[in-house]
């Protein structure tokens, strides 16, 4: 564990005199206005350069020229059904990737927009797996000044007018607004999920203006936290000797990103609310059959603030109030007409009309004075429908019902509760912010990477809420039985029969979502589950109403990476997920456990060899739950037969030990313990010399799916004796004595295998092949031991090889690149120079180094640590980075080279605070190695369990699985 002496405590390097006066800071000293010292800080005048996307090498090329013709053909073939394939390297999106994000709205699962640091409105996903980069510019906020007397008027857009496309002053759209903001006075600072932005003097000198962005994201409070709204609090502090009113402008187009306003029928209907809070709803029409999305912008009055609206302004002269118009009329009176409220409903837009709608809110602020105006953004979109047909009802519809007018209700309650939201967001994350141990980077990066849960796709749906599953013509549904069917122990062990029967009704429905066969059935259902025993760590608001049903939740491997849940990535993110929202990281589990259990025959074609075999081959674990339908359709990637990658069911085994240790779930456990076993079963096969260690098998068959591996892997055969000392330690727990004494067996047998082949006196070979790259410095190669150890379990290697291992990591890997200044290269060959075998070898995976040095830090290389993790700050965050910021990529090479942006495997900085501040249950764990408190009886080797254990474990998930049985297991 880590020492306590420690961290190396670094000055404060982004403190934020250097960006605002030490006098406007104390002047918004209340009322949460003023910017934590640990934010993460740039200048609105910065310069948002466009990033550069890597690139394949001609050998690279060469080696890749068949998969590249036949995802080609995928990719053109998915498009003809109107799809988009899950991974489409050839399509590129008009609008490049720039260094301009910032932290984005709204809470989980319910669609996201993201807000560059600048104050565009971007990256748009209100649908599920679509996403448009670029900004709607008409979406703004405004500011409108005049003095006493009217010798000093101030206009401004509060976003620098460094814009294509602005500047025709001819223009009825918005380049004939104010684009008065330089942005040299002007801040932006973030520590998800709040941002603000401080407007020091400019546009007027005498007035300082701060705003203050909160999204609902709230650990363990699983209905806030799924809310799609966000607020907008502006605090003005009038410094000058006049009195000041001041108009504060939101203005939004009827859009969900791209050219979506073009397409017509959009509708804008002003509204009034309870406490004074108004504005307009946009009711907009999706295309392509989506479900249709509300939006509401709204602002609160009170008896100092004024609102007023107006409901429809268009960009080009037609049948609306012009842009032009509209600005000119907030210059003359700072607001619009009160009988703006009575309108009613516009007329739908026209076809190539874009319809937008204002909503102004104005104080007077007297000299020396203070004022506060919020508003509020909500979208309502209650039903999500994929690709293939099946629909849901997103999470926040369990509190809000399924009217797309719940934006009024949602506005409402942003504009009444968010002082609420920010109270339980600092108790989070001021014991962080104030250990003076941990570098200032480490502070703000760790909370800003948590951005990914609400920009990097996530679907959050009502497991009680109906689902239509109607498939489309082009891929018939699979079967499933309608009648009652009987699933029995001896369908999960594949080997044995027991006396066991578990009975339950089959179908697709809403709280199982099940689709696949298992054994010509259809799926376990869930089952009830108790988590009484979460441990201080995981909060108390999870103890108390274990039953609650969180719903489900889905989160993309990558906006560019459009596959759900992606499980050999997940292993990394999940740290963050069983830290800060352990219901949904646990029910996550349980559909991959019976996701192991199922299996789907239907043929696939896997495209880096052109072969065929079947979808999900029972005993497996999906690579992901699907693109197009998900949970129903899971392996949407098919670049290989995951079905026979070697780290997917190690790392499963691993999840659900080290998940069900922290929370300390029994009844998780037991639930999803067949699984564990079939998947360790499962993995038998790759053992093709008896030696109880497991082979690669010659192609990239792990998640470095372009890596080839032979024979014996360091990365897969340590997931491999970690899951064996998992699954034994599971077992122990569970009462099964016996699997646990043959998980034992083979461990120490793997481990001999394991170390003979690989240990080469300082570090592990990359494999036990004889190619180019065998020896190979992997920075990934102690994965496994990561996870023992973070679980509570004792050491795999001893501490020698163990140090040693991360000590050359971290001299090759991490300091021979850039001097430490990018991260640990995922391959380096023993001279020194960077393994370009292929291009994963050759980049710097961004969640990888995260878990390395989390790994470091459990090895008591604390220096070390900091400084591996500090690599990804310095070229992915810092200013002189190249702009990675709220879109960590997956990897970049070592000339900064970007490979897909807005990835979920850099989560995995939550593995570090993991460590730094373990749950009591894995502080408590026992410090004898569990794998020597387990004693070894004559038993066979094989993995399969005798009828009488199996029985008894059966037995244990019966009575958890039946509500109507009083458990006295």
């Amino acid at each position: 564990m880590v020492t306590g002496n420690l961290f190396h405590s670094k000055k404060n390097s982004w403190p934020p005199e250097e960006y605002v006066s030490r006098n406007t800071l104390q002047l918004f000293n209340f009322d949460s206005a003023a910017p934590p010292k640990q934010a993460w800080r740039r200048r609105l005048n910065s310069h948002a350069n466009i990033l550069k996307e890597f690139s394949v090498t001609f050998m690279e090329a060469i080696q890749m020229v068949r998969l590249g013709i036949r995802l080609w053909s995928y990719v053109r073939e998915e498009a003809s059904h109107g799809r988009k394939a899950p991974i489409d390297p050839f399509t590129r999106e008009s609008c490049k990737p720039s260094a301009s994000q910032g932290v984005p709205l709204g809470g989980m699962g319910s669609g996201s927009i993201s807000r560059g640091f600048r104050g565009e409105f971007r990256q748009w996903q209100i649908i599920p797996g679509t996403c448009n980069i670029s900004p709607v510019m008409a979406n703004q906020f405004s500011i409108f000044i005049s003095r006493d007397g009217g010798n000093k008027k101030y206009a401004s857009v509060l976003a620098p007018g460094q814009h294509e496309g602005l500047g025709k002053t001819s223009d009825e759209g918005i380049s004939s607004w104010g684009w008065n903001l330089n942005g040299q006075h002007s801040t932006y600072h973030a520590l998800f999920p709040r941002a603000w932005t401080i407007y020091d003097g400019e546009p007027d000198p005498d007035l300082k203006v701060s705003c203050r962005q909160i999204s609902p994201f709230v650990p363990h409070d699983y209905r806030d936290s799924s809310l799609p709204t966000a607020v907008f609090v502006y605090t003005l502090v009038n410094t000058g000797k006049e009195r000041a009113k001041v108009s504060l402008l939101f203005t939004w187009a009827n859009s969900i990103g791209g050219i979506s306003h073009l397409s017509g029928d959009h509708v804008n209907e002003p509204f009034i609310g309870e406490d004074g809070v108004s504005g307009v709803l946009l009711h907009h029409k999706t295309a392509k059959g989506n479900p249709p999305v509300t939006f509401a912008v709204a602002a609160s009055e009170t008896q100092n603030v004024n609102v007023t609206i107006l409901p429809c302004f268009g960009l080009t002269e037609g049948s609306f109030i012009t842009a032009r118009k509209m600005w000119g009329k907030m210059m003359q009176d700072g607001q619009f007409d009160r009988e703006n409220f009575n309108i009613g409903p516009s007329m739908p837009s026209s076809p190539g009309e874009t319809l937008c709608a204002a909503v102004s809110a104005s104080a007077w602020v007297e000299p020396h004075g203070k004022c506060t105006i919020a508003f509020a953004l909500a979208w309502s979109s209650p039903k999500i429908k994929f690709s293939k047909g099946s629909s849901y009802h997103r999470r926040y519809t369990k509190f809000y019902g399924i009217s797309e007018r719940a934006a009024v209700d949602l506005v409402h309650d942003a504009l009444t509760n968010y002082k609420h939201w920010e109270e339980e967001i600092e108790k989070w994350q001021s014991p962080i912010l104030e250990d003076i141990r941990l570098p200032e980077w480490y502070k703000f990066t760790l909370f800003n990477e948590l951005y990914f849960f609400v920009a990097g796709g996530t679907v959050w749906i009502d497991s009680s809420s109906p689902s239509a599953d109607v498939k489309s013509d082009q891929d018939p549904p699979i079967k499933v039985e309608s009648k009652n069917i009987k699933v029995t122990e001896a369908e999960m062990n594949c080997r044995h029969s027991t006396g066991f029967e578990h009975t339950s009704t089959s179908g697709c429905n809403s709280s199982t979502g099940v689709g696949l066969k298992q054994n010509g059935s259809s799926t376990i259902p869930r089952k009830k589950r108790s988590c009484k025993h979460f441990s201080h760590h995981l909060k108390t608001e999870d103890q108390l109403d274990g039953n609650e049903d969180v719903g489900r939740f889905l989160y993309l491997e990558g906006v560019e990476y459009i596959m759900w849940c992606t499980y050999d990535v997940h292993f990394y993110a999940s740290f963050a997920l069983l830290e800060l929202f352990p219901k949904i990281e646990l029910n996550i589990q349980r559909d991959f456990a019976k996701a192991v259990l199922s299996e789907d025959g239907r043929k696939v074609k896997f495209l880096a060899e052109g072969n065929y075999g079947i979808r999900k081959v029972r005993g497996a674990v999906p690579h992901d739950l699907g693109t197009y339908d998900p949970w129903n359709e899971m392996n949407a990637y098919n670049i290989h037969d995951t079905s026979k990658w070697k780290d997917l069911n190690s790392k499963f085994v691993l999840q659900v030990y080290r998940d069900f240790a922290a929370t300390g779930d029994m009844a998780f456990g037991i639930e999803v313990w067949p699984a564990v076993r079939t998947a360790m079963e499962y993995m038998e096969q790759f053992d093709r010399d008896d030696d109880g260690l497991i082979e690669n098998d010659g192609f990239p068959d792990q998640t470095y799916d372009a890596w080839t591996v032979h024979g014996v892997s360091a990365y897969c055969g340590c997931l491999w004796l970690a899951a064996l000392q998992a699954a034994a330690a599971m077992a122990q727990r569970l009462g099964d004595k016996f699997f646990a004494e043959t998980c034992k067996t083979k461990f120490f047998s793997a481990k001999s295998a394991f170390e003979k082949k690989l240990w080469n006196g300082s570090y592990f070979n990359y494999d036990s092949g004889s190619s180019s790259n065998s020896k190979s410095i992997q920075a990934d190669q102690l994965a496994g031991q990561w996870y023992t150890s973070s679980s509570g379990l004792g050491p795999i290697f001893d501490e020698f090889k163990t140090r040693s291992s991360l000590q050359k990591i971290f001299d090759f890997n991490v300091m021979k690149v850039k001097g430490g200044r990018m991260g640990a290269v995922n391959g380096m060959h023993p001279n020194g120079k960077v393994d370009e075998s292929c291009m994963q070898s050759r980049e710097v995976w961004t969640g990888v180094t995260y878990a390395v040095a989390a790994n470091m830090l459990l090895a008591g290389m604390e220096e070390e640590a900091f400084t591996t993790a500090e690599g990804i700050f310095i070229a992915g965050w810092s200013e002189e980075g190249f702009g990675y910021w709220f879109q960590t990529p997956e990897g970049w090479t070592t000339n900064g080279h970007y490979r897909s942006l807005i990835y979920m495997r850099p989560l995995a900085i939550w593995s570090m605070q993991w460590v730094l501040s373990p749950p009591k249950a894995i502080i408590e764990a026992p410090k004898i190695n569990m794998m020597d408190r387990i004693v070894i009886s004559p038993a066979t080797f094989s993995l399969s369990l005798p009828e009488t254990r199996v029985r008894k474990i059966a037995n244990k998930t019966a009575c958890f699985g039946n509500s109507s049985l009083q458990c006295t297991c």
